[in-house]
Parts: structure tokens; C-alpha cells; sequence
């Protein structure tokens, strides 16, 4: 496996660069869309006229969720990126969003790598930095989203019914294949070891494809802790069962030629794809396709939902397959 030497985490110190300082000369663009941004007590949003809001947030913090040796661009990106995916499961359009970040010391090669590859994502998705807040401590990155949607469109877990079709966005199980190269467990050439390390860094969010799910798709989630733990999620929210076949779960041609067992460790418990498992009725497909081209996306079917409870894994024969994979839980992991 090739080396990863770690990033520029120490650059130029500023000692004498306060947290204003910081948040003035890095973080502090003019507001567009929001009324009032950086730079208050609070950030005004008004939401257009008919829509809800949907907010959410995740906490990255250095050693669980990330490598030391993540470039500071990819570790901006993949933080704004975790949180999008969020309103992508729910078919949000992104607006807006606010940076609270933790830092061992002001240090500018790091800011300012940060602050582009945060902006980069940013002005891609057209959702603008509204506020937070910046201290010292170990790293730690801690962003909130908020997108907007029709009232009532929203997709929701708890959708699901039997008789759905159940799909996938997307490749699965890269970013746990990146993994256990870092961890030396399986060894890569450079390429394909920089396929999947991209894949692990930076995530994309399914926000176009979210959006054009909806009145298509019946429920969605987004897989962060591994697809049968996020499924799960959705099966119990709906009060339904799922069947699926292990061996449609789509794959890039990189982890298709790993061992089955490590194939099937990497799809099914991996977490970190950030990509949509959804249900559609049948009578749907071809809505869901349109949906699917018109994002630029792939999606899977992957199998299907059933009366009862549980989820119940087969292979393309229809043969059962061990169904041991859990999912990644930060106060068991």
C-alpha cells in the first residue's frame, strides 16, 4: 500500500490572531440569501413563502472521524458534505449553514486550506456560511444545515410499505476499503488506493437527486454507519421488513476485486458512503430513472420491501447470507 504522509497541519502559527481575527479574515463572506449573517449575535433567515425548513447536524472530531493525515480541504469538504447528505435524505434543497470549529492553534496554512475546500463545496451547493463560533481545543469540526422544501414533501423513514422497490445511489463500501488499507489490512496499488481514499475523504452529496425524489420515492435515508445499520433505521420506521441481494449491491471495479468476505464486510457494515438508500413503488421506476438521470446519479435496485419485520440478505441465487454485519456506533466502536 502506498504511503500517506500527513498533511500540512502545522503551517504558519498566529499567535497573535484572536477568534474575531479568525473569523473575520477566513469564515466572513457578504449574506446573499440570508437576511443577517456572520458578524451578530444571531444569523436571520426567512424561508421562502410554502416551504419548511429541514436542519440537521454532525460533529467531526480528529481520531474518530477523521485521519491526522487528511488534508485540510478534504476534511472542510467531507464536514460540509456529511451534513448535506442529511437534507439530500430528505429532499432539501440546501440554504444555508453554521461552522463551529475547535482548533489546537491558530494556524494560517490550515485556515486557509480549510476555509477553501469548506467554500468550494459552499458555492457549489449554494449554501452560504451563516454563523458559529471558533475556540481552542483538539480538533473538532461541528456544522448545522438548513434546507428548505414544499411543506409536506419532505421524505421521510418512515415511508416504506410492503411491496416497494428498494435502491441504492451511487457505489457502496469504498470508504471502508480506504480504511483498511490506512490500517494496513489490505494493500492497494496507488491508483486504486487514491480512488478509494477519495471516496473516503470526499464524499458527494445526493442533494440533486434528493430533490427530484421527491413525490417519487416513498421513504430515504442516507447511509453514514453502514448500509443493513441505516436500513434498519428505516425498516423500523416504517413497521417493515426488506430483502436484499448482496450481490446487486453496486461496487466500484476496485473493491469488486477483493475477497467476497471483504466485498460483503465493506457493503453492508462500511458506513462513510453518504449515499441514498430509498423506496419506490414499482409502478415508479421509471420516475425514479428519470430522477436518477436527470441528477447525474446511478441508482441500484437492490431488492425489495416485505411484510414483517427484520432484514433478510440473500445471494443472486437466492440463498441466504449471513446476516452478522452491524453498524458503526460511536459509543461502541
Amino acid at each position: 500500500m502506498p504511503r500517506c504522509e500527513p498533511a500540512p497541519i502545522i503551517g504558519r502559527l498566529m499567535p497573535d490572531l484572536g477568534e474575531f481575527e479568525l473569523i473575520e479574515r477566513f469564515f466572513t463572506r457578504p449574506a446573499r440569501r440570508a437576511t443577517l449573517g456572520v458578524g451578530d449575535d444571531c444569523a436571520l433567515v426567512q424561508p421562502t413563502p410554502g416551504t419548511t425548513l429541514a436542519v440537521s447536524t454532525d460533529m467531526l472530531i480528529e481520531g474518530r472521524h477523521f485521519l491526522s493525515t487528511v488534508p485540510p480541504e478534504r476534511l472542510a469538504h467531507k464536514a460540509l458534505a456529511v451534513n448535506l447528505s442529511d437534507l439530500a435524505a430528505c429532499g432539501a434543497r440546501p440554504v444555508a449553514f453554521t461552522l463551529a470549529l475547535a482548533l489546537p492553534r491558530a494556524d494560517e496554512a490550515f485556515l486557509a486550506a480549510f476555509a477553501r475546500g469548506l467554500f468550494a463545496l459552499a458555492d457549489r451547493e449554494a449554501c452560504e456560511l451563516i454563523g458559529g463560533d471558533t475556540t481552542r481545543g483538539p480538533l473538532a469540526v461541528c456544522i448545522t444545515v438548513f434546507g428548505e422544501l414544499p411543506a409536506g414533501a419532505a421524505l421521510l423513514r418512515s415511508g416504506a410499505r410492503p411491496g416497494d422497490d428498494l435502491y441504492a445511489s451511487g457505489t457502496l463500501g469504498d470508504a471502508r476499503l480506504a480504511l483498511e488499507a490506512f490500517r494496513g489490512q489490505v494493500a492497494l496499488d496507488a491508483d486504486a488506493f487514491g480512488q478509494v481514499r477519495r471516496a473516503m475523504e470526499l464524499p458527494e452529496p445526493r442533494t440533486g437527486l434528493g430533490i427530484r425524489l421527491r413525490g417519487v420515492a416513498t421513504s430515504a435515508i442516507d447511509i453514514s454507519d453502514g448500509l443493513t445499520g441505516d436500513l434498519g433505521h428505516l425498516l423500523r420506521r416504517s413497521g417493515v421488513a426488506a430483502v436484499v441481494d448482496v450481490d446487486a449491491l453496486p461496487r466500484s471495479a476496485v473493491l469488486a476485486a477483493q475477497t467476497v468476505a471483504l466485498q460483503r464486510e465493506c457493503l453492508l457494515a462500511g458506513g462513510d458512503d453518504y449515499e441514498l438508500v430509498f423506496t419506490a413503488l414499482p409502478s415508479r421506476r421509471d420516475a425514479v430513472a428519470a430522477a436518477a438521470a436527470n441528477a447525474g446519479v446511478a441508482v441500484t435496485r437492490i431488492g425489495r420491501i416485505e411484510a414483517g419485520e427484520g432484514l433478510r440478505l440473500i445471494d443472486r441465487g437466492g440463498a441466504a447470507v449471513a446476516s452478522e454485519f452491524g453498524s458503526f456506533d460511536h459509543f461502541r466502536a
